[in-house]
């Protein structure tokens, strides 16, 4: 790919991100209390021809994400970007057939089971 000076630029290749939001809930009859935040882990792609670039395309869709509304009992629920966990390169950058995206490796399997509320206690 070239840009508009004529210099070659790399083609974009697929990148996966971890993001984090967080929704906050007021409630006018309960002013100055707060609710627990309800967090959400959103797994993106985005192409991209470096990590830097896709790093700015990650935060850039969170941000347009955000949002606050009143729900059904009057409260106001906003949802904003916790954090960005991490973005790297897919791992298999042909998305067209059967794929690994992302791969992160832990050696704490007690942390990862507290952590991991899918996960079955008599599991695998």
């Amino acid at each position: 790919m070239t840009d508009r000076t004529g210099a070659d630029q790399p083609a974009p290749q697929p990148y996966i991100a971890l993001v984090v939001m967080e929704a906050t809930t007021s409630s006018p009859a309960a002013a100055g209390t707060q609710e627990q935040p309800l967090y959400q882990e959103n797994i993106v792609l985005v192409h991209a021809a470096d990590e830097r670039s896709a790093r700015e395309r990650v935060e850039r869709r969170a941000r347009e994400a955000e949002t606050s509304y009143v729900n059904d009992r009057q409260e106001t629920v906003t949802w904003r970007l916790r954090a960005i966990v991490d973005v790297k390169e897919a791992e298999d950058p042909d998305l067209g057939r059967d794929a690994d995206l992302y791969t992160r490796h832990f050696r704490d399997w007690a942390a990862y089971e507290r952590v991991e509320s899918l996960l079955t206690r008599d599991g695998a």
